[in-house]
């Protein structure tokens, strides 16, 4: 008996929304831990650092364009793809803090459609990948990006924890259809980190105050939470768990 492997060697993962923040650094992570990374984004240029960040770490990375909100970029984006996939990894998503009564339909529609339909075509495409023509399968791990607002309510982020707390209903159903072929489904819950999309908040000295405050191990999160648990996620060690969300928020929901 040993411990299972934590290695991604000759795996091929997928990771979405890979230009910046959280999808940046669980590319870099999969890449140090063996995988062969394609790294997705709207915009292709944009992919630039992150695939010299991979290569100054001796990982292996290519770069591809996906608009998850279109679902003819999705069927173009996999169709390139080697035949092949192990690893997808649903991170695009967006967020627009504005109070219930002023959300309108383009604002409702427009994080959907990224957080919550984009990673299901997504994954739906991936899956194909991982079953054979002829009925067998490889099997593989399917990674979402959920967040604390799938399990809380926000003020000011109804349409966002809508998409995400669907993100996480999808997860657990997804993970009952697809673990007879070998396909795992789980997702990673982030806490309070800092990143682009959340910059705004963190301009907030008073804000940062009273959030740190909620948190039992009295800090903010860093990239380095996140990317151990994707790697234990979508690698074998992790080869009897799926439909989870594991939250990594030092401890935010617990104390609740």
């Amino acid at each position: 008996m040993k411990c299972p492997s934590f290695s991604l060697d000759n795996q091929t993962a997928l990771v979405t929304g890979a230009a910046r923040g959280i999808g940046q650094a669980i590319a870099i992570a999969l890449a140090q831990a063996g995988a062969d990374v394609i790294v997705a984004a709207r915009d292709r240029s944009k992919l630039d650092e992150t695939e010299s960040l991979i290569a100054a770490v001796g990982g292996r990375s290519q770069s591809v364009t996906l608009d998850v909100c279109d679902n003819e970029s999705i069927k173009t984006c996999f169709e390139k793809l080697s035949p092949r996939l192990n690893i997808l990894v649903n991170n695009a998503g967006i967020e627009e803090v504005r109070e219930s009564l002023d959300v309108d339909l383009i604002l409702w529609d427009r994080i959907l459609q990224t957080n919550l339909r984009g990673s299901f075509f997504c994954a739906q495409a991936a899956a194909r990948r991982m079953i054979t023509e002829n009925g067998e399968t490889h099997g593989g791990s399917i990674l979402n990006l959920c967040s604390l607002t799938s399990e809380v309510g926000i003020p000011g982020a109804v349409p966002y924890g809508a998409s995400k707390s669907g993100l996480q209903g999808m997860t657990r159903a997804l993970a009952a259809e697809w673990g007879p072929m070998g396909i795992r489904v789980n997702g990673i819950g982030p806490g309070y980190f800092q990143t682009a999309m959340t910059a705004p908040f963190y301009a907030d000295a008073n804000w940062q105050e009273r959030m740190r405050g909620k948190i039992p191990l009295g800090r903010f999160g860093r990239m380095e939470d996140l990317m151990g648990t994707a790697v234990f996620l979508c690698s074998d060690a992790a080869a009897y768990i799926t439909g989870q969300v594991l939250y990594v928020d030092g401890g935010t929901l617990a104390a609740l």
